[in-house]
């Protein structure tokens, strides 16, 4: 146009443009997985850190890691050890269900030493993650919250004797 002045083309505001406009159906693009992979590896790296690496301004990074979590595609939290934190019993359990499975997952999660709750396929209606105090809390947990709740028919319970692996630096492919 005359008299409008040619912007200089600058190849990172490009390339930051151009990866703006591909996004997936889930509406997160090549920067957004950057991003995330920066706050897996440590959740309290400071956004103007992330922005110089990925291109962004510090306020374009907060505005995205904003937009994520308001989606619920993540969360920034602490993870803990349960052990060091006086939790000596970690279990997982399988279990069986007749009725609504819906309605059992949902009691077993309002249990608060449940931190980890899914509706499968195979096997076991529900696994859910149990932390407890020692085995006595954990007998309680199965018993009285567990194995009372109208339509748990049976429960299998697998003790964590050590952990090998865990990571939360997935999904950003």
């Amino acid at each position: 146009m005359p008299g409008t002045k040619p912007q200089p083309k600058n190849s990172k505001s490009t390339e930051r443009s151009n990866l703006e406009l591909v996004s997936g159906s889930n509406g997160i693009d090549a920067l957004d997985r950057q991003i995330i992979g920066h706050l897996q590896r440590d959740g309290r790296k400071p956004y103007g850190t992330i922005a110089d690496d990925v291109g962004l301004s510090e306020a374009g990074v907060r505005r995205r890691v904003q937009r994520l979590r308001d989606a619920g595609v993540m969360q920034i939290v602490a993870i803990t050890d349960p052990l060091q934190l006086g939790y000596g019993r970690e279990a997982l359990i399988g279990i069986r269900v007749h009725g609504d499975v819906r309605l059992v997952a949902d009691k077993i999660a309002a249990i608060e030493e449940a931190n980890y709750v899914v509706m499968t396929a195979g096997s076991f209606d529900i696994i859910a993650e149990l932390i407890a105090e020692d085995d006595n809390a954990l007998v309680h947990l199965l018993n009285d919250s567990i194995r009372s709740i109208p339509g748990v028919t049976e429960v299998e319970t697998f003790l964590y004797l050590k952990l090998a692996k865990q990571t939360y630096a997935w999904g950003t492919k």
